[in-house]
């Protein structure tokens, strides 16, 4: 092991000392304050998430995952029904729907941007399909104008997966604001990240809001009067306060992954490896990615997954077993299925470092290692 400092996936403390005046301010007025269940910040940041994203309503919830399940459950999905979604990701996407019920169909994924295979799309559907989940993987956006299109075709709703993608955008409109509902994470690592769990909902359905606002709250409209039988899903005062003191920075941390992401491509690019695309063409526009994860595929995986650990600079296997493959999720499935797209993806995927402050020193370093070990 290199005794050289080491270089972390994330380095959250940077981002905190940044902001610290006014995290340490907003946290302190809480604490005094002492409304620590829906209170004003919760509120305020749900009309400042919905103006950012540029949608109608927002509604927080306890954690992404919360979001993928109340999103289903507003809109009816349930027993019997069948949701369309990549195979290459985290299990909530899966989880969520088996939360209600219903029965994930998994289709390979493009093989350039990792994300869901649109042309596949559309011959997986059947009478009990009811809903496509695409997921921005990676903070890069799925082809949203060719799902919409699949989705309007068979009239079916579309529910983004949105936990890796805050701030991205298909042609200027921003991801969460595109289907039916966008599922946003505010886990610590994300590009929006609080200090503990969260999560948001985004729609232009007004209807479905409050119906996921009463889900998210024992299922009540006031105190002690319930409407339906709900869940307990909601975002603590305190994350809130921590998030719109982030909020407003969004876009230049993004930015700041994306100068990240454009040095390893200009200094990895004579390699004879796959590196994420820095831009995607949609069918009528570009998605814009803000670089969630930096992912590349090469063939010696796991000797460059050693070097890098040797040399103290940590990398990470996002996802070493695809969601088809999993025992809980193979048990939910009518078939298994064949998706070699996404089986090859799991074998040579590694993601390296990135974060908005990541010094140009250590992209250096991370990129002498992988040179050194690829050429």
């Amino acid at each position: 092991m290199s005794s050289a400092n080491p270089i972390p996936m994330v380095d959250l403390r940077e981002q905190y000392l940044s902001l610290k005046s006014d995290i340490d301010t907003a946290v302190a007025d809480v604490l005094s304050n002492t409304q620590f269940i829906m209170g004003p910040n919760v509120r305020t940041l749900e009309t400042e998430i919905a103006d950012y994203l540029g949608v109608s309503d927002a509604v927080s919830c306890g954690n992404g995952t919360d979001a993928l399940h109340l999103a289903l459950l507003g809109l009816g999905v349930g027993p019997g029904d069948e949701v369309i979604t990549t195979p290459f990701t985290f299990i909530a996407t899966a989880e969520a729907i088996a939360y209600v019920g219903a029965t994930p169909v998994f289709v390979d994924v493009d093989p350039t941007t990792y994300n869901l295979d649109t042309d596949l799309v559309e011959a997986a559907i059947n009478e009990n399909t009811r809903a496509i989940i695409p997921v921005h993987l990676f903070g890069l956006p799925c082809n949203m104008h060719a799902l919409q299109s699949i989705a309007g075709k068979h009239k079916l709703f579309l529910v983004e997966d949105c936990a890796q993608s805050f701030g991205s955008a298909v042609d200027g409109v921003k991801t969460g604001a595109i289907g039916d509902v966008g599922c946003h994470s505010f886990f610590p690592s994300k590009n929006l990240g609080c200090y503990g769990d969260g999560g948001m909902l985004t729609t232009n359905n007004a209807e479905l809001a409050q119906t996921m606002r009463v889900l998210r709250t024992h299922g009540s409209t006031k105190q002690y009067h319930h409407t339906m039988i709900g869940y307990n899903s909601r975002l603590d005062e305190l994350q809130a306060a921590i998030l719109r003191q982030k909020l407003p920075h969004i876009d230049r941390f993004n930015q700041g992954r994306l100068r990240v992401a454009t040095a390893y491509c200009d200094q990895l690019k004579d390699l004879n490896i796959q590196l994420p695309l820095l831009s995607a063409p949609d069918s009528h526009g570009q998605a814009t990615p803000v670089f969630h994860q930096f992912t590349l595929l090469c063939d010696k995986r796991d000797e460059l997954k050693q070097a890098l650990k040797d040399e103290n600079i940590a990398s990470a296997v996002y996802y070493p077993i695809p969601l088809h493959q999993q025992k809980a999720i193979i048990e939910k499935m009518q078939q298994q299925p064949t998706l070699p797209q996404t089986e090859k993806l799991a074998e040579r995927c590694l993601s390296l470092p990135i974060y908005p402050e990541m010094p140009d020193e250590s992209i250096e370093r991370v990129c002498t290692i992988v040179n050194q070990v690829l050429q």
